[in-house]
């Protein structure tokens, strides 16, 4: 069997269930299935090279388990291993056979090998891939923990028959530390860490590991590895880490984030150069854990290496014991072993499954909503910020058609697409996007779209749903264009309805969208918090990604599921427009 139909067929294990794997790991096959696709068709420049693949399988044999019931034995990859880093070596340009992947995440259980993996690839990195003069490092808050990266790195070397003369371990007086240095080549295996003040000023990173990047409170780190690598051809900067509870740590608010739309199918946000695999306890639509700890398939799907293992599963299975006897162990063993990120409260506002199921296609296309009548919402954000304005609009039997259109400053529009990661140039030349001139939205351009957008359809003017923040100027504005202005107050009490009853429209196959990327990636950033009653509202002083669009549409649907009251332009006429 060729490793390209070893991959596949592990990919349609983990696919079909036969192999016990977490939602996250399942969308990582897919995803690799898919570039296969790709591939085969030439829709793109990648291709995969098993050559390249399986010469680092080869380097990994040379070297020896260093613990456990290995321990001594040379190493053999098992089919999870086969996976990450036949991905990761395998995949290159077709023309310049340089790397696909510039960027990895791995989220794993602890005890599955990573920091073993690391060493090898690390030393791999400064000698076998072919690097003249390359530099390596692995960061960490502390230095104790780049020893299990760097030190297992020393000890594989010196304990392989092949490789302990190709390497040296010494004092280097420029760098002041001890570092690895790979012979033929000059490349060097290096540390940092904040507590042994080891800033990497002046790095040129070729390869870095970060290292438990949950515990890493900035991007310090990060931001050197990227910035530093700017002059190498091919350079990969690798996160490894287990879930954590610290979730204003850059790991969870925006990696974890940022890969998990990555590798959702349902999610417009695509980065191929980023390999990310996720191993954790799967959640239902609210958030909630779905998987109980105790059971076979909660350790199989966290600890895809050990968790297969005799001696992995008695580990486990004490650990669970321990922390159901002793709740002051418990978070260490759901963030440690099972990938839990606890403190949590947050859950998701929408299954993005369910929200790619409402969305037009050839068989169901998106209805003519000419002549309809139409409920618009806008969000009027910073104006430094994304502003919206979405168009609820009511049909037959219960069943809305939705659309939005929102607007970036032009002087900070590349700014942004770096902090937000997200493509807003390639959004504005579709359509779905307008970026205004200046450093800040002019709303008058907001104000002449929704002008040309209802010429465009033939859409009556009604009621026009904002929120009383900006009511001063925004009243006098809807009111001169000919709307009837109802102000949404952002609470509980105005959005708690609306807010539900859109979901619930979804979830039962009632609303129909247009495929909008913005619209859909506002919705898989909204999270909710919860009130008195089980009132709900989107959070923005939680959320970590915009959410514009959803919130000027959840804005409209406050009328859209009702319709205009009989009294409401008696209140206007009397000066009481608020909702």
């Amino acid at each position: 069997m060729t490793l390209t139909d070893q991959l596949y067929q592990y990919c349609d294990d983990i696919l079909t269930r036969a192999i016990v794997a977490c939602q996250k790991h399942q969308w990582s096959c897919l995803r690799f299935i898919r570039d296969l696709e790709k591939t085969h068709k030439r829709e793109w420049e990648w291709v995969f090279d098993e050559d390249r693949a399986n010469r680092y399988f080869d380097w990994m044999r040379l070297f020896k388990h260093s613990k456990g019931p290995l321990a001594g034995q040379y190493k053999e990859p098992v089919d999870y291993e086969y996976f990450v880093y036949g991905n990761i070596y395998g995949w290159v340009h077709e023309e310049t056979e340089l790397r696909r992947f510039r960027r990895s995440y791995e989220q794993v259980g602890r005890k599955n090998a990573k920091s073993q993996d690391k060493a090898i690839q690390g030393l791999y990195e400064i000698s076998a891939f072919g690097e003249a003069m390359s530099e390596a490092y692995v960061a960490a808050t502390k230095k104790e923990q780049t020893r299990h990266v760097w030190g297992e790195a020393t000890w594989l070397y010196q304990n392989s028959e092949l490789l302990r003369d190709k390497f040296t371990c010494k004092f280097d007086q420029e760098l002041q530390q001890t570092v690895i240095r790979h012979i033929k080549s000059g490349s060097f295996f290096s540390r940092l860490s904040k507590d042994d003040r080891k800033s990497g000023d002046g790095t040129n990173p070729h390869f870095m590991v970060l290292d438990e990047y949950h515990l890493h409170e900035t991007t310090e780190y990060y931001d050197l590895g990227t910035s530093g690598m700017k002059t190498r051809t091919q350079p990969l900067l690798s996160i490894i880490t287990t879930a954590g509870f610290e979730l204003n740590n850059p790991c969870y608010r925006v990696e974890y984030d940022y890969i998990s739309k990555i590798l959702d199918p349902n999610n417009p946000i695509e980065n191929d150069r980023y390999f990310a695999i996720v191993c954790e306890l799967d959640r239902d639509d609210e958030g909630n854990v779905i998987d109980d700890i105790r059971s076979e398939d909660a350790r199989l799907k966290t600890n895809p290496i050990i968790g297969n293992t005799e001696v992995g599963k008695e580990s486990i299975e004490l650990e669970v014991a321990e922390a159901l006897d002793k709740p002051e162990k418990m978070r260490d063993v759901l963030t440690k072993t099972f990938n839990i990120w606890v403190n949590q409260r947050e859950a998701g506002y929408m299954n993005l499954a369910k929200w790619a199921a409402c969305g037009a296609t050839k068989d169901n296309p998106f209805p003519d909503v000419t002549g309809k009548g139409v409920f618009p919402g806008v969000d009027l954000s910073a104006t430094l910020d994304l502003t919206s304005v979405a168009f609820d609009i009511p049909l037959e039997d219960d069943y809305y058609a939705v659309m939005q259109h929102s607007f970036i400053p032009e002087e900070t529009l590349i700014q942004k697409m770096k902090t937000d990661k997200v493509p807003y140039d390639r959004w504005i030349q579709e359509g779905w996007m307008t970026a205004t001139p200046g450093a800040e939205v002019d709303y008058h351009f907001i104000l002449e779209y929704i002008k040309q957008i209802f010429d465009k359809y033939k859409w009556p003017k009604g009621e026009f749903c904002f929120d009383r923040a900006l009511a001063t100027w925004l009243l006098h504005e809807i009111q001169e264009l000919g709307f009837i202005p109802v102000d949404v107050p952002q609470s509980y009490t105005g959005l708690s309805v609306a807010t539900k009853d859109f979901r619930a429209k979804v979830y039962n196959g009632k609303v129909l969208h247009n495929n909008d990327p913005v619209l859909t990636w506002a919705i898989g950033n909204a999270i909710v918090r919860k009130g008195p009653s089980e009132n709900i509202m989107l959070d923005k002083s939680k959320a970590t990604q915009r959410f514009d669009p959803v919130a000027a549409l959840i804005t409209a649907h406050t009328r859209a599921m009702v319709g205009p009251g009989p009294d409401i332009n008696k209140h206007i006429l009397s000066g009481e427009w608020s909702l």
